[in-house]
């Protein structure tokens, strides 16, 4: 173990291993947050005790559009992430590790009051996967939202096919057993719709039965699903061979009615 002064002037092996463990504790959002943020740690706090100690904070701004999915729960993701930094830093007798802040990120832009009255106007709006705070979509493209880089390859790939698709649209069952979903891409083709769902990154963290439970609610209604791995489309590459094998799939299941 480290001490805190260790990381100070560089702070992404710290960072890279807090995300590491998190992911392997199936933490999605602390991971996202992580990753999409821009950090920056500040002495904030001194007590002149034993010769002085001094408190750090480490502040994360994140884009507007991940701040907007994770405010409800703040306290909690910042409780979280400063615990698990605290489990790779061994004690200082002058240093020590205060908490963590997770703030928006101040961006200039010159055009803001334009982009503000199209928003106004009805641009920019859409029903992708943006209000759920239990699996945020960090990543941005094309004023799109997405959760992994793969998504973001697969997304381009299928593009370029001239299909029609959905990235992470949302999808509602009302009634006594109400369910919501977010599937990663829903394809159509030939009268075949098609949910598709991008596996094995360190984002997609979940047991058979919640894997399961993701995809029955459509797969019940005689929707086709296709589950990829993110190792398969981690490419430009890759992700085009990916997006072929999907339509292949979608052409023997017309063949098959």
């Amino acid at each position: 173990m480290a001490s805190l002064s260790d990381y100070l002037d560089n702070l992404e092996p710290l960072l890279a291993s807090v995300s590491r463990q998190f992911a392997y504790d199936g933490s999605a959002n602390e991971v996202a947050v992580i990753v999409a943020a821009t950090p920056k740690i500040e002495e904030t706090s001194y007590d002149n005790w034993n010769g002085g100690t001094y408190g750090y904070t480490l502040t994360l701004e994140v884009p507007a559009h991940v701040y907007s999915q994770v405010k409800s729960a703040l306290s909690q993701l910042e409780s979280a992430i400063a615990a698990k930094i605290k489990e790779f830093l061994r004690g200082s007798d002058n240093q020590v590790f205060d908490n963590v802040v997770i703030a928006p990120e101040v961006v200039s832009d010159d055009q803001w009051r334009d982009k503000a009255r199209a928003w106004l106007g009805g641009d920019g709006i859409t029903n992708q996967g943006r209000v759920r705070s239990d699996n945020i979509a960090p990543h941005r493209l094309d004023g799109l939202l997405f959760r992994s880089k793969p998504e973001m390859l697969l997304y381009e790939a299928l593009k370029a096919l001239g299909i029609p698709f959905a990235p992470l649209p949302v999808f509602l069952r009302g009634g006594k057993e109400y369910r919501r979903i977010e599937p990663d891409f829903i394809v159509v083709k030939q009268g075949i719709l098609v949910q598709v769902e991008v596996d094995g990154d360190t984002v997609h963290t979940e047991s058979p039965a919640d894997a399961h439970a993701r995809t029955a609610m459509l797969a019940h209604e005689g929707v086709y699903v296709e589950r990829v791995k993110a190792s398969e489309c981690d490419t430009p590459e890759r992700a085009g061979i990916c997006a072929q094998r999907i339509l292949a799939a979608i052409d023997r299941y017309k063949a098959s009615r």
